[in-house]
């Protein structure tokens, strides 16, 4: 048996690993470099391996890093199957039409750069015809179900807590009568997160390639990090104030959708407007209601107690229209908009902050890490002025940062989750994590009697 790390090695994004056995190739995920635009385009668009040779992709879960380049795969030769969750077929489908969407954007305007200097036109990374081709290979699967992706091979996906329908693989591997049993822990989340059940830890593990992307920082815990957002949306809508959150579309909208629920249930904030302004997080959203069965035990409390569900009730709004969109801003009653990008790069969020920024009464509320350069981050960083749409806007409103919301395990659930196989494993690949973090954790593994611990380089190979 071979693996051969193509992607998320020495870095973050961009998972993609080849198992190569009894034959046949296997992908373990197959997701988008994300990083400096000018190496971001070849580096997805060229494969190390032959697509048209690789038999079936296992997809730990739908985030456009680990599923996002299933497009250009097809594209490329690749005619399936693609086995995930349920929850994850449904939510990868969505998260691959939006990237499609924006790859053609994306290639636009560039060809118009180019067109301005003579150059020849680019083709967008892959279009949206190519991703409902690659939706149409998606094979759902429950978790614990066994399932053989190639032949030899007996897979089984494994509750990872991460976003809804994540999953760790555990794949057990007999070659010419040798069985191995190999882990792979996709993205690892975390206990206690709002609506979805805890990770589930690996064990008997011969092999596992393994995320570190938290690897040297611990996380605070989640309750701090909802008693903080409300402490923010009560102060806020006592002084008659607006509440704007740049959220990601997928996973940290509809956490924080269940976090107001909760809040106005229990009589904790005022009952005001609460407004869901992204298509892609409406129709997200939606992929949640359908899969009730990912819900942890709380979650189906609460649903049963309050007599409605999760991400709906009574003063929620799910904003489809553009001309909605805009009417947001003409109101000036208290309110809470949850708008993407996350990052406030782009999209229906700009618009938000734009029209709220300078009015004392107003919080603007950052949750989740941001990029250097972005407005997300100078936001965060305190800036006193940002640019929006080519004007200077004085940040006259309330900043406030919500530390705790990561959907990552931090280091000490990492180490834990490690543990898990220390009596079999014979080596762990650390993949998923830049290199002081995988560095760290390397050396923490150590200190645990797991000495056996490898952080490959991008395009190695290892025999098995």
């Amino acid at each position: 048996m071979r693996i051969s790390f193509y992607g998320a090695a020495h870095t973050v994004t961009g998972s993609q690993h080849l198992i190569e056995v009894n034959g046949s190739r296997m992908l373990l995920d197959c997701g988008l470099y994300q990083g400096r635009r000018a190496d971001t385009y070849e580096r997805n668009l060229t494969f190390r391996h032959d697509p048209r040779k690789v038999n079936a992709v296992i997809l730990s879960h739908a985030h456009i890093d680990h599923a996002g380049n299933l497009p250009n795969l097809a594209r490329q030769g690749f005619e399936g199957p693609i086995f995930a969750t349920h929850a994850t077929a449904d939510l990868g489908g969505l998260m691959i039409l939006d990237s499609a969407h924006i790859q053609e954007s994306d290639a636009e305007f560039v060809n118009k750069k180019r067109s301005q200097r003579g150059e020849l036109p680019i083709e967008p990374l892959y279009t949206k015809e190519d991703a409902e081709n690659a939706i149409t290979m998606f094979k759902g699967v429950n978790y614990t179900q066994a399932f053989e992706p190639i032949p030899g091979v007996i897979a089984r996906f494994y509750e990872a807590g991460h976003i809804l329908g994540s999953a760790g693989v555990s794949l057990e591997i007999d070659e010419k009568g040798k069985k191995t049993r190999l882990w792979f822990s996709g993205d690892i989340g975390r206990y206690k997160l709002p609506l979805l059940r805890d990770p589930v830890l690996p064990e008997a593990a011969d092999y596992m390639i393994m995320e570190c992307t938290y690897g040297d920082k611990r996380h605070n815990d989640p309750h701090n990090a909802y008693t903080e957002f409300r402490d923010v949306v009560k102060r806020t809508l006592n002084r008659g104030g607006k509440v704007i959150v740049p959220a990601f579309a997928v996973g940290r909208t509809q956490e924080l959708v269940y976090h107001l629920n909760q809040m106005m249930q229990d009589g904790d904030v005022p009952r005001v407007p609460v407004y869901v302004d992204s298509p892609l997080a409406v129709k997200a959203t939606q992929v949640f209601k359908n899969h009730p069965e990912c819900y942890d035990e709380e979650t189906r409390k609460f649903v049963l107690e309050s007599r409605h569900p999760a991400l709906d009730f009574k003063m929620l709004t799910y904003v489809q229209s553009v001309d909605e969109s805009k009417a947001l801003n003409d109101s000036k009653e208290p309110m809470i908009i949850i708008s993407a990008s996350g990052m406030a790069e782009n999209g229906r969020i700009v618009h938000h902050i734009r029209n709220n920024i300078e009015n004392p009464k107003n919080t603007i509320c950052i949750v989740s890490w941001q990029a250097p350069n972005t407005m997300g981050r100078k936001l965060a960083d305190r800036e006193p002025e940002v640019n929006i749409f080519g004007e200077v806007y004085k940040v006259k409103s309330e900043i406030a940062t919500i530390g705790g919301l990561s959907g990552h395990a931090g280091q000490d659930l990492l180490v834990k989750y490690a543990m898990g196989v220390k009596d079999s494993v014979k080596q762990i690949f650390l993949v998923h994590g830049e290199e002081k973090q995988a560095m760290t954790f390397k050396g923490l593994l150590n200190e645990n009697k797991l000495s056996q611990v490898h952080y490959p380089e991008l395009h190695e190979s290892v025999e098995l």
